[in-house]
């Protein structure tokens, strides 16, 4: 009994992957049209399915909001009532169907011809209302079911697969980077890993900075007081001249029985470990374990020099909990 479960459950994944097999080599100059449609839309891309084929129009629709193509999904069963009035001729259309000729697209191909609206086709029939109807047709090859032959699986993960694609290859024509998929997810553990150097560091009277002659009576001072493990080491015109650190302390009484009146830069880390505030934090966080030191500074592309934040590892942590 368990063995036949299991040979199903590897026969419909079976199906699936042959479905995904044909779609591969389905990809031509209509998906080149398709995507350049979407990343020139400056407005918002529709996408309207019916049944199984509306799910997966809502999930298409999610991931083109989520990098970077405002998009939004509608019933076809309440275009006939109403909704249709949610399209504008500066929009895009994208109509996801099996079969091509459902009814309740019928409407709505007929209002984006009469509103010459940009009509984009997903489907797997070529003599179907919407492939001869669409501006550009995106054809998926016509696969076989799982469940009778008639359950829509196969044809879905196709049409979900093709959404993906779309999708990716859009974010890619408008370089839309890790920073800007960021302001779209700034919660939960997606938007922890995409934090930057600049939403972790320390800024303004928490960097415990230091003149490169102050004397090491003084700085241990300030040392002491920030908690750090660590000073920056500035110029007269506040430039970082280099890292004070608690190892440096430690290898300096080794060496010097009276360290009061020394200058601090005849001893500091010349060549500190230093980062760009739109780094990832977790790639911070890396650098930091695979280099054993517990600190780094933070600086702008506008000045490598100027030390603008601090990050300790423990903070960083806490904060990629």
């Amino acid at each position: 009994m368990k063995n036949q479960i299991s040979k199903t459950g590897i026969e419909v994944i079976d199906l699936q992957i042959k479905a995904l097999k044909k779609l591969k080599y389905s990809i031509n100059d209509s998906f080149n049209e398709a995507v350049k449609a979407i990343t020139k839309c400056k407005s918002k891309i529709i996408i309207c399915g019916v049944g199984k084929s509306g799910k997966i129009a809502s999930k298409i629709s999610a991931t083109l909001s989520s990098v970077g193509s405002p998009s939004f999904s509608i019933s076809a069963n309440d275009c006939s009532h109403g909704d249709l009035g949610r399209i504008t001729n500066k929009d895009l259309l994208i109509l996801v169907s099996y079969s091509g000729n459902t009814k309740e697209l019928k409407d709505i191909i007929k209002y984006a011809k009469l509103n010459k609206i940009t009509l984009i086709g997903i489907v797997s029939n070529k003599d179907s209302t919407l492939f001869k109807s669409a501006n550009i047709k995106l054809f998926i090859p016509e696969v076989k079911e799982s469940g009778l032959g008639i359950v829509p699986t196969s044809s879905t993960t196709a049409q979900l697969c093709l959404g993906d694609a779309l999708a990716i290859a859009s974010m890619r024509e408008k370089k839309f980077s890790k920073l800007d998929f960021k302001k779209f997810h700034p919660a939960g553990n997606l938007g922890n890993k995409l934090k930057t150097a600049f939403d972790v560091m320390l800024i303004k009277n928490k960097i415990p900075f230091v003149n490169h002659n102050e004397i090491m009576k003084n700085a241990l001072k300030i040392l002491n007081s920030k908690k750090l493990g660590f000073l920056v080491v500035v110029n007269d015109q506040g430039l970082n001249t280099g890292v004070f650190t608690d190892g440096d302390l430690k290898r300096l009484v080794q060496k010097k029985k009276f360290i009061d009146n020394l200058k601090i830069k005849t001893f500091m880390t010349k060549k500190p470990i230093i980062v760009e505030k739109n780094t990832l934090a977790t790639d911070i966080l890396n650098q930091m374990n695979k280099k054993k030191i517990t600190n780094v500074c933070v600086y702008s592309k506008e000045n490598k020099k100027k030390t603008i934040g601090v990050i300790h590892i423990h903070n960083l942590i806490n904060t990629l909990k």
